[in-house]
C-alpha cells in the first residue's frame, strides 16, 4: 500500500490503467463482501454514507465508480456512459461517482465549502425521469478504505457493482472493453431480477 506516484505511472503506461480483467459473472452473494462504509459530500450540500442499502424492497443495486485522480474520469466514462444508455430508468438501478479529494488544504472547512459550490454550477441539473450520474466528493485520508478495498493504484478508475445489501458483486478497473461492458450490464440485470 505505500506506493508512489511513479510506479502508478509505470503501471498506468505499461497496461493503460488495466490492473485485471473485470469480472465475467456476478459473484456469489455467500462469497460477496460488503463494499466499506465512506462518507461522502454531494456538491448540494448534504452527506451521505456509502453504500447506501437495507433490508427493505426499496433498495436498489449501485453502480459505484471510484476516481482518485482526475485523468481516470475518462476510464470511468468508458464504464458509465453504456450504463446510462441500457438503464435509462431510475427504477431499481442508481449511479454514483466518488471523486476523491486527499489534499489537506482542500479538506479545510472553508475550502472545501467554497470547492462544493464551484462543484455545483458544473453538475448537469437534476433530472427525475432517467438514471443520472450522481457526483460525489469524499475528502481526506482513505488510507484505510483503500486498504480494505486492496487499491493500490490512485491513477486508474474502479468500478463496483453492489446488490441492494451494499455488497461486492462485480468489479471493473481502467477503460472498459466491449467483453467487460457486456458482463456489467448483463451482471446489472440479472441482480436486477434477483430482487
Amino acid at each position: 500500500m505505500s506506493r508512489g506516484y511513479f510506479a502508478d505511472m509505470s503501471e498506468l503506461k505499461q497496461h493503460g490503467g488495466k490492473i485485471a480483467m473485470a469480472n465475467k459473472t456476478l459473484v456469489p452473494a455467500a462469497m460477496a463482501v460488503k463494499f466499506p462504509a465512506l462518507e461522502v459530500n454531494s456538491s448540494h450540500g448534504g452527506t451521505l454514507k456509502l453504500p447506501i442499502c437495507s433490508e427493505e424492497n426499496e433498495s436498489k443495486i449501485t453502480l459505484l465508480c471510484l476516481a482518485f485522480r482526475a485523468n481516470s474520469q475518462s476510464m470511468i466514462d468508458s464504464w458509465t456512459m453504456p450504463f446510462l444508455d441500457k438503464f435509462k430508468e431510475p427504477g431499481d438501478i442508481q449511479l454514483y461517482q466518488v471523486s476523491f479529494v486527499d489534499s489537506w488544504f482542500l479538506s479545510l472547512r472553508p475550502i472545501k465549502s467554497l470547492l462544493l459550490r464551484v462543484m455545483k454550477k458544473s453538475n448537469p441539473a437534476d433530472s427525475k425521469d432517467a438514471l443520472r450520474r450522481q457526483v460525489l466528493y469524499s475528502f481526506g485520508d482513505h488510507y484505510d478504505f483503500r486498504k480494505q478495498l486492496r487499491i493500490l493504484n490512485l491513477l486508474t478508475g474502479y468500478v463496483f457493482l453492489l446488490d441492494k445489501f451494499g455488497r461486492i458483486r462485480w468489479q471493473g478497473f481502467g477503460m472498459a472493453t466491449e467483453e467487460e461492458i457486456s458482463a456489467l450490464l448483463s451482471c446489472t440485470s440479472l441482480l436486477v431480477e434477483e430482487k
